[in-house]
């Protein structure tokens, strides 16, 4: 529209429109505001009788606006908005009353101009050509010209000629074959052939010895390399030569790789019979053995293969305490318990055999990878020479130890602020540090740019063939948000069956501008497109998998200017959590404005900003204006936050800041992320060889947070499914000031693409409360099938919208699947021991009210035989630890989970995997026994579990288990027993195992189906659990 209208709000939200309409409180009070749910459109709101009732306004092919109105009413079409609004202030025009007060626009408070608002200049050229008449002939001068510069003594005189003709006669042909749009350059084809003609016999007779060198430093076979034909004389062969370069770079990689991680010499403590003596374990990841030495330089005849290292369980009362289960020759399981130095040292030495796991694991994909995040405000100053320190998380805070430097990260995305360097030239850099460090060269995913905001995502060569659906935005928050001087940029991709989104943000900055921050926030969340218009109804934070928020978020500590000499102190002496508990963005968050279910690690780092340069002694916490002195409080501006779906496998390895990086006021901040992902699933079924399965959902009642007078349906949304399903309306039950409760009765069933319970585990359904009026959303959550994997499941999620807080939904779910087994995840290879001593810390879920699956546990763990115990002692319990498993606040299965998973069955006892040998050769490697799920379900009818909310109040912080706990561990979790196929054992000593509480099973015994009597006559009834993998 070309003039102001006082009635027309642009793209603000619903709900704000809704508080708007609220506080004129006269009927016929309107505005109105852009759609949500069709661009172009727009949504005209009334209020009456203090509720909103909100009207589509339609533009047809000739761009004529009419009003989806009462029906029965005739349509009227105008041509502007203006001559509309008019017309609707007469009365009987279809409305639910005419028009007549309009609601004024707020008024948007100025924003401050900072002083280095300007776009970053354009890099010059690299030719400055002055006279457009004779551009070729100054390039070929150019050229000559530098050539004379260099030093050619170690050329063949023939080169040199050669070289120089091409410069003279042939460079200007070559370029107008590209002004021409032609791709060949035959000029430079016929100068390489000439340098090169000798060089083709050469590859043919190196290129095989160089293969069997290769061959022999790889483990696996590289499909890239073959037999490469002999040709004799001839022409250059490009494939050949391409060929033999990446030969030698990945020659000289492996090589280099090889001479880092050949092994590790640990010195531990091991506990026998209470007498602790001095070990050595030495961890081969190469050849995948873990030895047991008493000497660092004894003997190497005591080692177990990485098959028979069955689990790793730490502990969680003595930090530096672990225990390794081991398979013998002759099937047998040894606990054997060893104390590290300190926590970092335990941790350095479950990461390197998590690794020696994972590289020697059968699976054909991964389904766990580690991400390395890293942001930075440069202060538009490049980088030092050396900092490597960053990607090696090394520093303040949660780190990680010197034993995993130079083990890569499968993904690194950095995010930069006041980034001064280009696009290239800082790709480059991190990739030569990444070479240095790794010595793997990483391949760009991707790199965007806004202003001086950037993200690049770097990725493992080898991950080239899994990464997929790649999209980069952006969206500027500067002032009257037209300048990208703030703003984010980001970046999502499909890595196999899991999607990926990273966001890359520089917000308001100023101690006094937090409600500005807040509005940066939701504009990027409303406006930064990462995906298809498949999933429009939701936001970023409910479009993938997992999402990774960070940068320069410049929420700051508040206190009064006069208390900065008493936080400094406070940094010195490390007293931060007084400071956090004045830091603005957790405040923000614990009141649900910003990040709401969003988790963040602990903080154990000082503050990030603001620093005096080239020193990280002293923060200037003071800046000279023309308006005065402005304070700049020290201050943890820069954050990573991460919000996952219910039930997905995530955990901090890292959090912290570097000290030696000294070129900005702020510090390099870095993360690190132990992701499970999900492969392409490919059935192992036949299409018609099972049944179809299915996906039940029933009992829905939403409570919506609105004054809208409407009618609601549910839309459910998932790559599972092959399009999108709506419900039927539902039924408005109550209505009270300020919400609205709606039921719908009608039991939804979902049909899956694939019924296999493998796939349907790792699967989510989207839901969205949409509106019939406006076909606008309401509120959307999420729920994780695996809730539902062994019987009907109660769920009780929280409803978002635009990042706020608009309802709840209760429901139930049932999945019915064909047949099948589902395969241990390699992230469940590392356990955490819970000690009864901190009973209530649970990890995630409250563990004193799982259901009697533990209780069963117990008794089983009980009648061990493996571990008599003395009376009074106690059985720890086992639940799901992540590999970098130091207890911060926020740790894992920590705040985030618990905020956001609560619609599920409670974690579950861990699985140990038995392996074999190969019959009839006892050389060969152990194949993994078939592993077949158990589950036990009582005969009774089952009552559904009481509803757990999947979003609790964000005024009650889970209680979970702290990292600064010590102590010696006193109890002992008996070990798990195996019995040997076809032998008969007696009933009293038959021995117990951690996977489920029913007596063990031989080998071969088939699982176990629901309806199955519980096999403890003093189980509780009226359970439905669930005995597997934790999660």
């Amino acid at each position: 529209m070309s003039s102001y209208q006082p009635w027309c709000h642009g793209n603000i939200t619903r709900s704000k429109a809704e508080d708007l309409l609220s506080k004129a409180a006269r009927d016929g009070s309107f505005l109105i505001r852009d759609s949500e749910s069709i661009q172009g459109a727009y949504a005209l709101c009334v209020l009456y009788q203090n509720c909103v009732y909100t009207y589509r306004i339609l533009p047809n092919e000739d761009k004529k606006l009419s009003v989806q109105a009462s029906e029965g009413v005739p349509i009227r079409f105008f041509s502007m908005l203006p001559e509309l609004v008019e017309a609707y202030y007469s009365p009987n025009m279809g409305l639910v009353t005419h028009l007549q007060y309009p609601v004024q626009r707020e008024e948007e408070v100025d924003e401050e101009p900072e002083s280095n608002i300007l776009p970053p200049q354009l890099p010059p050229r690299n030719f400055d050509v002055k006279d457009s008449e004779q551009p070729c002939k100054n390039l070929s001068d150019t050229f000559l010209m530098r050539l004379q510069n260099m030093d050619l003594s170690t050329i063949p005189e023939e080169h040199q000629m050669a070289i120089q003709d091409y410069f003279r006669n042939l460079v200007c042909s070559d370029a107008e074959h590209l002004q021409n749009g032609h791709p060949y350059l035959p000029g430079l084809k016929k100068l390489t052939q000439a340098i090169c003609k000798n060089l083709n016999s050469e590859i043919s007779r190196i290129l095989p010895a160089l293969e069997v060198f290769h061959r022999v430093l790889d483990q696996q076979l590289s499909p890239g390399i073959g037999q490469f034909s002999k040709q004799v004389g001839g022409t250059l062969d490009p494939l050949q030569l391409e060929q033999l370069t990446k030969l030698l770079y990945s020659i000289e990689d492996k090589v280099k790789y090889r001479a880092l991680l050949v092994f590790f010499n640990l010195q531990v403590k091991q506990d026998s019979l209470g007498i602790s003596t001095k070990m050595f374990l030495k961890v081969d990841v190469e050849s995948g053995k873990l030895y047991f030495k008493k000497s660092k330089d004894g003997p190497e005849d005591k080692y177990f293969v990485h098959n028979k290292i069955l689990q790793l369980v730490k502990s969680q009362k003595l930090l530096g305490k672990l225990h390794i289960m081991v398979e013998t020759e002759k099937e047998k399981i040894l606990r054997k318990e060893f104390v590290f130095d300190n926590t970092k040292k335990r941790e350095g030495f479950c990461q390197l055999l998590q690794q020696m796991k994972n590289k020697h694991s059968e699976k054909p994909e991964p389904d766990m990878i580690t991400v390395f995040i890293g942001t930075w405000n440069m202060g538009n100053a490049g980088p030092p020479h050396n900092f490597n320190s960053w990607f090696q998380c090394k520093g303040q805070g949660k780190t990680r130890d010197d034993t995993a430097d130079h083990i890569p990260h499968d993904f690194y995305v950095i995010g930069t602020q006041e980034d001064p360097l280009g696009e290239r030239e800082w790709a480059d850099t991190v990739k030569g540090v990444l070479r240095n460090i790794t010595n793997i060269s990483f391949k760009q995913v991707a790199i965007h740019t806004l202003w001086s905001i950037r993200i690049v995502v770097l990725a493992k060569p080898e991950h080239d063939n899994r990464i997929s659906h790649i999209f980069t935005d952006s969206v500027k928050t500067g002032i009257a948000n037209t300048l990208g001087n703030k703003g984010a940029v980001g970046v999502s991709f499909m890595f196999n069956g899991t999607s990926f989104g990273f966001v890359n943000s520089h917000l308001t900055s100023g101690s006094e501008k937090k409600l500005r921050r807040n509005q940066n926030y939701t504009s990027i969340l409303r406006f930064l497109n990462l995906t298809d218009k498949k999933l429009n109804p939701f936001d970023i934070t409910h479009q993938f998998t997992h999402l990774f928020w960070f940068g320069d978020l410049n929420y700051r500590v508040e206190f009064p200017s006069g208390e900065a000499e008493n936080i400094v102190a406070k940094i010195k002496q490390q007293q931060y959590q007084e400071l956090l508990s004045r830091d603005q963005l957790s405040m923000e968050r614990n009141d649900g404005k910003v990040f709401l279910h969003f988790d963040e690690e602990e903080i154990t780092f000082a503050p990030t900003y603001r620093f005096e340069r080239d020193t990280r002694e002293k923060y200037a916490y003071t800046k000279a204006k023309a308006t005065g002195t402005k304070y700049n409080l020290p201050s943890w501006c820069d954050r990573v936050l991460r919000k996952s779906y219910p039930l997905v496998h995530v955990v901090c390895q890292a959090y912290g800041c570097t000290n030696d990086i000294m070129t900005s006021d702020h510090s390099p901040l870095f993360a690190s992320f132990e992701v499970g992902v999900a492969s392409q699933f490919v059935s192992k079924q036949g299409p018609n060889s099972a049944p179809q399965g299915g996906i039940q959902i029933m009992n829905c009642v939403a409570t919506l947070l609105t004054k809208s007078k409407t009618k609601f349906f549910i839309e459910y949304h998932s790559s599972c499914l092959e399009k999108t399903v709506k419900t039927s309306e539902g039924e408005n039950i109550e209505h009270s000031e300020g919400s609205i409760k709606v039921r719908f009765s009608n039991q939804v069933k979902l049909i899956p693409i694939i019924s296999d319970p493998e796939y349907l585990l790792d699967q989510h359904i989207l839901i969205c409360i949409k509106s019939t009026d406006s076909d606008e959303s309401y509120g959307e959550g999420c729920v994780a099938l695996r809730a539902a994997q062994f019987c009907h499941t109660e769920f009780h999620i929280t409803l978002t919208h635009h990042g706020e807080k608009t309802g709840t939904l209760t429901g139930g779910i049932q999945l019915d699947t064909s047949e099948g087994k589902t395969t241990e995840k390699l992230y469940d290879f590392i356990k955490i021991e819970r000690d009864d001593t901190v009973t209530t810390k649970g990890k995630g879920a409250d563990l004193n009210n799982l259901y009697d699956s533990a209780e069963r546990e117990k008794e089983a763990l009980q009648t061990d035989p493996f571990f008599p115990r003395g009376e009074g002692e106690k059985v720890s319990e086992m639940f799901d630890n992540p590999l970098y498993g130091s207890m911060g606040k926020a740790h894992g299965w920590g705040k985030a989970q618990d905020h956001q998973q609560k619609d599920h069955l409670p974690p579950q006892v861990p699985i140990f995997t038995t392996f074999k040998a190969a019959e009839g050769d006892p050389d060969r490697p152990p194949l993994p026994t078939p592993r077949n799920r158990s589950y036990t379900c009582s005969e009774t009818k089952p009552q559904p579990p009481t509803p757990i909310a999947l979003y609790p109040s964000t005024h009650k912080k889970p209680v979970v288990p702290s990292r600064s706990e010590g102590g010696v561990a006193q109890n002992r979790p008996p070990l798990p027993s195996k019995s040997r196929p076809g032998v008969p054992e007696p009933q009293t000593t038959k021995p117990r195992d951690y996977r489920d509480s029913s007596e063990l099973p031989s080998k071969q015994r088939p699982p176990a189906r629901p309806g199955q009597p519980l096999p403890h006559k003093d189980s509780k009834e009226n359970s439905c659990s669930s005995h597997g993998k934790t999660y």
